[in-house]
């Protein structure tokens, strides 16, 4: 396998003495696990955020080896990681998303409500811009996978996306995150404890 896309890092874990296997969601191609060499250096730690848009050059010479990732940063996710709600959700979306697609399976929507929310997670004003994306990118993940879901309703009530998120955290909990809930859950909890602060 050679292939070459735009990917959103979704997440990166350390692998050997230098090395980190990326997790990278492509529209084309899905969800890839990858090998990036030197990724806990100076130079790729910062391109390795999650949440960061990158060029990947991925090259597999057998099925059953890990393919090695070449990364180039076009979009950088950090200069809102220093703000703590903005960070939770960026970290909680790409956490999502690489706990629960199934690898080098294309879901091009899912892959184009990620990016979309994350941009507007990065530019809307305040979190009331960009609960909304959140709640239809976590619709979107639930249906995608096959377990339905519908867009939270239209409601005057401020406090109605909250009583949304926490209606769509019980199925991603029940549906999709049985099994790792501790882990992956926690993202959302701490994201959860931030929002409640704009309310």
């Amino acid at each position: 396998m050679q292939l070459s896309a735009p990917a959103i890092v979704c997440s990166a874990r350390p692998h050997g003495e230098t090395g980190v296997i990326a997790r990278l969601m492509t529209e084309r191609y899905g969800l890839i696990a990858a090998y990036v060499a030197g990724g806990r250096g100076r130079q790729l730690r910062p391109v390795l955020i999650p949440g960061n848009v990158v060029d990947a050059e991925l090259r597999q010479r057998s099925e059953s080896q890990l393919p090695f990732a070449r990364l180039e940063l076009v979009i950088s996710r950090g200069p809102w990681l220093g703000e703590p709600l903005p960070a939770a959700a960026i970290g909680w979306a790409c956490a999502l998303a690489a706990s629960t697609l199934p690898e080098r399976h294309a879901y091009p929507s899912i892959y184009q409500a990620l990016s979309a929310l994350l941009d507007a997670v990065c530019h809307a004003p305040s979190a009331r811009g960009w609960l909304p994306g959140l709640l239809a990118y976590e619709t979107l993940v639930l249906r995608e996978l096959g377990y339905g879901g519908s867009g939270p309703p239209d409601s005057p009530d401020p406090a109605a996306p909250l009583a949304a998120f926490d209606v769509l955290g019980q199925q991603l909990e029940r549906y999709l995150l049985a099994d790792r809930r501790g882990d992956v859950m926690g993202a959302r909890v701490l994201l959860r404890q931030w929002l409640a602060r704009i309310s």
